[in-house]
């Protein structure tokens, strides 16, 4: 079976969560960090790079360049917030996630054709998810291992696409200079440059003992990857605190009932994701957001952790009935936290009445086979013809 990774990276992300968050900053060559003169820049919107202003750059250095800059704080605890909406997306698409930062992650979608068209396929809704729910965009690589995939969703920045299939390896590295591949920094560089390796496809074909001669084990390494040759696993020991889903509508809802509907396929995703997992939650939130942008949560911490539609549904439903519709919604929003792990004794676990367990098994076996959207219940049809 052909193995497939994919490398999601946020563009600039950092100064496009603040410019998504405060609208005046739209346009404008925003710089995080560099606040003081020993300050250091984390990242600069595109906008600021354009004056070639880049991240661990000095204060001093990117002030030079953009006088007009506007320098800003970071706010750590805003990103950790996106960035695990961001690894909670990528969940949807594979179990094996391994995130490198707050702002990129590698994806193993290798076998998922069942479920999808393609590994192209997979990153082009992963995109289009990032960019409906959250408003950013990022960059994505499609290719065989983590060196390639990587290297590919840096070549189409900002909001690109890029695949490199195997039968292309060879001829998309061979141009690309040697301080592109893993383990090469300034020092293996110059050391290549004397032996007259410039480019990856140069490294490609040269000795591999003799790389190692000048270079020691790391020889052997640049090697392999030059040649787009690299086995290491995608590693997966991230676990989300919470899985939810929101649905920001194209016009307002003011009638309750197809409010309820909409909250039937909001429950259906995140039951569906649940169950992937083999997750189970006890506390379930509700979010409206009214036309006027005003916001509010309702949550309620159950004493047996569930994950059938239904228990979610009914706490959801409950919780939605309570709240006043002076306005009409905007959003509506459905999450399930408090995880309860699999090990736990069956009492803390939603077992449902035979009836549910038995239909949701059901629909989740036709969703793994056709797709997510293969099967619906009755209840969400209305908002689903919205």
């Amino acid at each position: 079976m052909q193995r497939w990774i994919i490398h999601v990276d946020m563009d600039a992300f950092y100064a496009a969560v603040e410019q998504r968050d405060n609208p005046e900053l739209r346009g404008c060559p925003v710089i995080i960090g560099g606040i003081g003169t020993r300050g250091v820049v984390a990242t600069a919107s595109y906008e600021a790079r354009k004056f070639g202003v880049r991240s661990a750059m000095s204060a001093i250095e990117a002030k030079r360049r953009c006088p007009q800059g506007i320098f800003l704080a970071p706010n750590h605890e805003k990103y950790s917030q996106v960035s695990h909406e961001i690894l909670n997306i990528f969940t949807e698409f594979s179990p094996i996630v391994e995130p490198l930062s707050l702002d990129e992650a590698f994806l193993d979608v290798t076998g998922m054709e069942g479920l999808f068209a393609s590994p192209v396929d997979i990153a082009i809704k992963i995109k289009e998810r990032i960019k409906t729910e959250l408003n950013l965009t990022a960059s994505a690589g499609v290719a065989p291992n983590k060196f390639l995939a990587k290297l590919a969703s840096d070549m189409k920045k900002p909001d690109g696409l890029m695949v490199i299939r195997p039968e292309q390896v060879a001829q998309i590295l061979a141009g690309i200079p040697v301080t592109r591949l893993w383990g090469v920094g300034q020092a293996t560089a110059q050391t290549l440059d004397k032996l007259g390796l410039k480019t990856i496809g140069q490294v490609a074909q040269a000795d591999p003992e003799k790389l190692a001669k000048h270079c020691g084990q790391l020889g052997y390494i640049i090697h392999q990857l030059a040649n787009g040759q690299d086995e290491r696993p995608v590693i997966s020991d991230w676990q989300p605190k919470s899985i939810g889903k929101e649905n920001t509508f194209a016009e307002d809802i003011q009638d309750r009932e197809e409010l309820k509907a909409q909250l039937w396929t909001l429950v259906e995703r995140v039951g569906w994701r649940l169950r992937r997992q083999g997750l189970s939650g006890r506390t379930i939130t509700v979010k409206v957001r009214f036309a006027s942008f005003r916001t509010i949560t309702r949550s309620k911490t159950l004493v047996v952790a569930a994950n059938l539609d239904e228990t979610i549904y009914r706490i959801a439903e409950e919780m939605l009935a309570n709240v006043t519709l002076s306005e009409g919604v905007r959003l509506l929003g459905v999450t399930v936290s408090g995880f309860v792990t699999a090990g736990g004794q069956m009492s803390l676990f939603d077992q449902g009445d035979e009836k549910s367990m038995a239909v949701a098994k059901a629909v989740d076996t036709l969703k793994e086979r056709f797709g997510e959207g293969a099967v619906t219940r009755g209840g969400a049809l209305i908002a689903r013809q919205r």
